[in-house]
């Protein structure tokens, strides 16, 4: 053992770490993945729920052109998610991960309630579409400093050999914001008249929003600080979270962005966009569509803690470069085959081979991303970076697919999505295996490291990757 292990500890380092034993990583567990699937369920229930109410914020004209409003309103949320990233990334590294967690919910509640309640066309004229477009600003700030908030607290605050198993809830409870809204949307269109809806039953699933984000602000109150950011609260928060900083670890943002490149393209071809494939190219009926997409990404909320765990064994590594190699190859034939299939089954088995594949990414991304940075640019460097890229090329997929589909050659995006994955695998088998980089000084010293803040992520990354 080096003799610097006999060291006194710092004052900082001699109080127990919070949220240690089984009870607090469970409240940790709770805490940042409900919150973060109430954060997708709002994000996610403007684009279902648009086809409702696009009419009483943008009366006449044709239903195309009252869409292409509401859609060009949610486009704007992508657009804010990199100043997201940034204002709360910054802020997670300088004043804590549960401040910022608890500041993102709360944003959240405030843009859904504002929604529920904005005036229609008819009682307040363009009030009502000014009041959405403030909500969708809201929207974009809070996901955009969520996921780095989420990721990096979610990480921290796991055992150090189950990182890879807690991060992957932060994918189980994206996707269940994705269900959920799938489900509100199916229980409203059973309940309620399409006449109903388009009046006011689309305020319904932003008011349960708004409540769900108050019930989670409570619970993330009760959150404890990771230990890897209390060591680092005696440092001064000027220290933190800067771009100066970040620049820095310009190598490692610049690997976060290369890394989300081929993964996000994947995730929303396979999960936003494969329903309006089906029922556009295919020809499925909506309802079975729909049936097809809620089936397979239950069952891909399943895979994602089985895969993080298998990655807390064998690395991260492996399944990145499983990911890149199952997307590169499989993403034409199965688009293709899904492009001619007309019935539940076959569908739905093409589209779990796909989101299978999918899942050796979205299980570990962001324990891999955290493991990357030292504590007091974490966040920062997890948010802006992964924001950056998924506004570049996640938030375009659709839009992208649409392009080819339009100019008749569907089939070139299927090979631009296995393109994007060829680059992220360059990536990938390049980059280190993070599995057993130190994120705090406490882990370091186990290390028989000086227990200094730059022997933690960044210096452990260098040692494995010399190993």
């Amino acid at each position: 053992m080096s003799s610097h292990a006999a060291m006194p500890p710092h004052p900082a380092e001699a109080q127990p770490p919070p949220g240690d034993g089984r009870a607090g990583r469970r409240l940790a567990l709770v805490g940042g993945s409900l919150g973060n699937l109430v954060e997708w369920y709002d994000w996610f229930v403007y684009a279902s729920f648009a086809v409702y109410f696009a009419e009483s914020f943008f009366p006449g004209g044709n239903p195309t052109t009252r869409l292409r409003n509401t859609a060009g309103i949610f486009a704007v949320g992508f657009l804010m998610r990199p100043v997201g990233g940034w204002v709360l990334g910054r802020a997670a590294d300088r004043h804590g991960r549960k401040s910022a967690l608890t500041l993102t919910v709360a944003m959240m509640s405030v843009a859904a309630l504002l929604i529920a309640v904005a005036p229609s066309h008819a009682r307040a004229g363009w009030l009502g579409a000014l009041v959405l477009l403030v909500a969708r600003l809201l929207q974009g700030l809070s996901i955009g400093g969520e996921y780095a908030a989420s990721a990096t607290y979610l990480t921290e605050a796991s055992a150090r050999d189950r990182r890879g198993l807690g991060s992957s809830f932060q994918y189980v409870s994206m996707t269940g914001g994705q269900l959920l809204g799938l489900a509100v949307l199916i229980a409203l269109q059973h309940l309620l008249t399409e006449r109903q809806l388009t009046d006011w039953g689309w305020r319904v699933p932003f008011v349960l929003g708004a409540v769900l984000a108050v019930v989670v602000l409570w619970i993330r109150r009760s959150l404890e600080e990771t230990e890897a950011f209390a060591e680092e609260a005696a440092e001064p928060a000027a220290a933190r979270g800067s771009l100066a900083l970040l620049w820095q670890y310009r190598r490692q943002a610049l690997l976060v962005m290369a890394l989300t490149l081929g993964g996000t393209v994947a995730y929303y071809t396979y999960t936003t966009y494969l329903t309006k494939y089906l029922i556009g190219s295919a020809g499925m009926a909506k309802t079975t569509a729909t049936l097809v997409s809620f089936t397979a990404l239950a069952v891909f909320a399943l895979l994602q803690p089985l895969a993080g765990a298998l990655s807390d064994r064998v690395g991260r590594r492996p399944l990145l470069i499983t990911f890149a190699v199952g997307c590169s190859v499989c993403t034409y034939p199965v688009m293709t085959a899904l492009g001619s299939v007309t019935t539940y089954w076959p569908a739905l088995g093409l589209s779990l081979i796909a989101l299978t594949v999918v899942t050796g990414y979205t299980s570990i991304n962001a324990a891999v991303k955290a493991e990357l940075f030292p504590t007091r640019v974490r966040a920062l460097g997890v948010a802006l970076p992964y924001a950056l890229a998924n506004a570049l090329f996640g938030g375009t997929a659709e839009y992208v697919a649409l392009w080819f589909k339009d100019a008749g050659h569907e089939s070139a995006f299927f090979w631009y999505v296995s393109g994007c994955a060829l680059v992220s695998l360059v990536v990938y088998v390049l980059m280190p295996d993070t599995r057993a980089v130190a994120l705090s000084r406490a882990e370091a010293r186990d290390d028989g490291v000086r227990a200094e803040p730059d022997t933690t992520a960044e210096a452990s990354s260098e040692r494995t990757g010399r190993q």
